[in-house]
């Protein structure tokens, strides 16, 4: 794709990993140092056109389409003392139309908040020559296990669709501090997003004003004032093993954020350096063949070791 110029008028013909997203959207990822409002200033005036005519931002791009992006400068940031630096994950699946990571903990899955970089530009970082590639979702920081990225548009698309009907299954291992009730096989409570004075995400339940959410558990394994459990996510809010677990008085052992400040000290002295969660399993239909797919990655070693430390 030729780059915008600041002297002259480009066009851009819209290839398959393209098509299907709004002008406005596709506008602000080639045209970044540019602000939001001067892109859509430039659309309202008519100076970006697709096939020789005016769009409004709500168009969506279909593939052969020519794009008309009238002359605009682009501000250099000055990444050069602060580069992306490159990193490999280790892979779990990947195809021309997917891929799939096992996560470490301790990494964002992207930029922002306080966080230079993530996965994502990490990633690409890794690989200059990837045309398309982006997160299908999202894990937290501290959580470790199965990512998903697609690497062309006509896979995110459908996997994000998949994620709003709740097709892929996605269960996850966690150590609850305390005992989880043999007869609590499901939490049905809806959460609430907010935001702390410094910024800081937070959830809660909130009956009132709450969206809808629901985990389902299966005890793994009864520890010594401990309990691992398997997570089955059948919705996806925002920390909602976390948020259930702690309203089920069974928080997750490491949370720094919805769990118990002396108890998680006393975790390190013991070894857990980390939030207990690791997303271990993931099935659903291929995006773009059907075809089933089942991954599954283990434990990692330091939980393991935490682990089998409790029962001795």
């Amino acid at each position: 794709m030729t780059p915008p110029s600041k002297d002259s008028v480009t066009f851009h013909s819209i290839d398959e990993d393209e098509a299907g997203q709004r002008i406005d959207n596709w506008l602000l990822k080639i045209l970044k140092g540019v602000p939001k409002s001067h892109v859509y200033r430039i659309l309202r005036a008519g100076e970006v056109r697709v096939n020789k005519g005016r769009i409004d931002a709500s168009y969506r791009l279909a593939g052969g389409d020519l794009v008309r992006v009238p002359p605009i400068r682009i501000a250099v940031r000055d990444n050069a003392a602060r580069p992306v630096p490159a990193a490999v994950f280790p892979i779990v699946y990947e195809d021309d139309a997917m891929l799939v990571i096992d996560k470490p903990s301790g990494v964002a899955v992207h930029g922002g908040s306080g966080v230079s970089f993530g996965v994502i530009e990490q990633l690409r970082a890794a690989r200059p020559e990837a045309r398309f590639l982006e997160l299908v979702h999202r894990l937290d920081r501290d959580t470790s296990g199965l990512l998903m990225l697609a690497k062309k548009r006509s896979a995110l698309v459908k996997l994000h669709a998949m994620m709003r009907d709740n097709i892929p299954d996605k269960r996850y291992l966690a150590l609850g501090v305390g005992e989880w009730a043999a007869a609590r096989k499901s939490v049905r409570k809806p959460l609430f997003k907010y935001t702390l004075p410094d910024g800081e995400r937070r959830v809660r339940v909130d009956e009132q004003n709450g969206l809808a959410s629901q985990t389902d558990f299966r005890i793994v394994e009864r520890l010594p004032g401990f309990t691992l459990v398997e997570a089955r996510l059948r919705t996806g809010r925002t920390h909602q093993i976390r948020v259930h677990m702690q309203s089920a008085d069974c928080p997750i052992a490491g949370d720094d954020k919805y769990g118990d400040y002396d108890t998680n000290k006393m975790l390190a002295r013991q070894g857990l350096k980390r939030l207990f969660l690791h997303a271990w399993h993931l099935s659903l239909p291929h995006p773009l063949t059907g075809e089933p797919l089942l991954f599954e990655v283990p434990l990692p070693r330091e939980l393991v070791a935490f682990a089998e430390s409790l029962k001795s």
